[in-house]
C-alpha cells in the first residue's frame, strides 16, 4: 500500500525544462488558465501523456481486442466531456492541453460567469463559495466531467449568493 505520508509525484519534468519555447508556452498557459504554479501544468500534461499512451497502445492489440479497448478509451473520454459523442480513436490522439485546462473548475467557473477573473474564480473556489451539484468543492483543479459542468453554481450559505457577477 505505501506510507500514506509520502505521497507520489503525479508530475513529470520536461525533457529540456529551460527551452525557451517551452518555458514562453507554459508562462502563457499559467496566465491565461491562473494556474498557481508550473507542477499543475505539468501534472495536467503527465495525465495527458498516460491517455495518448494507453490509445496508442490499442494499435498493438488484435482486432477483436483493439475494438474493445478503443470502445473502453473513447467511453471513458466521452464520460470526461473530452470528446464528442461521435468521435474515434484519432480525436483522442489529437487531444491537447487547453482541452484538459478547459475541463478544470476553475475554468468552468469563470466561463460561466460566477466570477470577474480566472484568478477570482481559484479564490472563490479555495474558499468553498461554488458548489458542483450539492457538494461544495475547494480544489480548482478538479477535473469535471461531461455533466457536471451545468451544476456549477455559486454556494447558497455564501454571502456572495446575493452578488450579481459582471461579466465583460
Amino acid at each position: 500500500m505505501g506510507d500514506p505520508k509520502r505521497r507520489r509525484k503525479k508530475a513529470e519534468s520536461p525533457k529540456k525544462p529551460w527551452d525557451p519555447a517551452l518555458l514562453e508556452y507554459e508562462l502563457r498557459l499559467l496566465g491565461e488558465y491562473g494556474l498557481k504554479n508550473r507542477r499543475e501544468l505539468r501534472t495536467l500534461a503527465s495525465l495527458l501523456r498516460r491517455i495518448r499512451k494507453v490509445a496508442r497502445a490499442t494499435f498493438a492489440l488484435s482486432d477483436k481486442e483493439r475494438m474493445k479497448a478503443t470502445e473502453e478509451i473513447l467511453a471513458k473520454m466521452r464520460k470526461m466531456g473530452l470528446i464528442h459523442e461521435g468521435g474515434n480513436i484519432d480525436d483522442v490522439l489529437k487531444l491537447s492541453l487547453e482541452d484538459l485546462l478547459n475541463r478544470r473548475l476553475q475554468t468552468i467557473v469563470f466561463r460561466k460567469g460566477l466570477a470577474r477573473s480566472i484568478y477570482e474564480a481559484r479564490q472563490l473556489i479555495t474558499h468553498g463559495h461554488i458548489m458542483v451539484g450539492d457538494r461544495v468543492i475547494r480544489k480548482p483543479g478538479k477535473l469535471l466531467k461531461a455533466g457536471e459542468e451545468e451544476l456549477v453554481t455559486i454556494n447558497p450559505r455564501s454571502p456572495l449568493a446575493k452578488r450579481e457577477v459582471v461579466t465583460g
